[in-house]
């Protein structure tokens, strides 16, 4: 066999093969853009689409989630949110909701400038887990869209505010290994959040 179709043949199963590792590592759309498809409402709180984002509304005092029907263990999520009113919120992951009972963990988003967003809190348990350093609490940008981005493989937890690194964690005695995702509304009734570019690449 000549070598130039040897060097076309061994080109073409390169191609192949990168396509293949692109397809599987590829970030794959948690929201839709349109409807809430593969997501479920947990309390009274009101969550619709607007303008290709999730809204989240308080309707009342209680606590309000959004789960993902699908769950997920070791992942990899990137978004963005924005606060439009004064309640605190979250995005939860390796959780189980049992009405408005959730145990899991959940990343800190607050609307307030200082109050660990980006932080883990355990549900259902421990509590603060670790709070962001001081450069990880000057990452909020107050009242504009901002990037969160955090990866969950086995006990070590890594997140993202706006590029800064807020938390590098390993979990030295964990208590959740899977479960849905789920973006919280906290009761108080004050709590009025969107979202958007919700992604998620999960981790094999």
């Amino acid at each position: 066999m000549k070598a130039s179709k040897i060097f076309l043949i061994v080109l073409i199963l390169s191609i192949l093969g990168s396509a293949w590792g692109t397809d599987k590592d590829k970030w794959v759309a948690l929201f839709n853009g349109k409807d809430l498809t593969g997501w479920k409402n947990y309390g009274k709180e009101k969550w619709m689409v607007e303008n290709g984002e999730i809204l989240g509304g308080a309707i009342t005092k209680e606590y309000g989630y959004l789960g993902t029907l699908k769950t997920y263990k070791n992942f990899e999520m990137k978004g963005k949110f924005k606060a439009e009113g004064s309640g605190n919120s979250g995005i939860f992951y390796h959780s189980t909701i049992d009405g408005v009972d959730i145990k899991g963990v959940q990343v800190e988003v607050d609307p307030h400038p200082g109050m660990h967003t980006g932080g883990l809190y355990e549900s259902g348990g421990r509590e603060w887990l670790v709070k962001p350093d001081e450069a990880g609490e000057k990452a909020l940008k107050v009242g504009e869209w901002n990037d969160v981005q955090f990866s969950v493989n086995g006990n070590h937890v890594v997140t993202y505010v706006n590029g800064v690194k807020v938390v590098d964690y390993t979990d030295p005695n964990p208590k959740y290994f899977d479960g849905v995702i789920a973006l919280q509304l906290h009761s108080g009734g004050e709590g009025k959040m969107r979202f958007k570019d919700l992604y998620i690449r999960e981790i094999k």
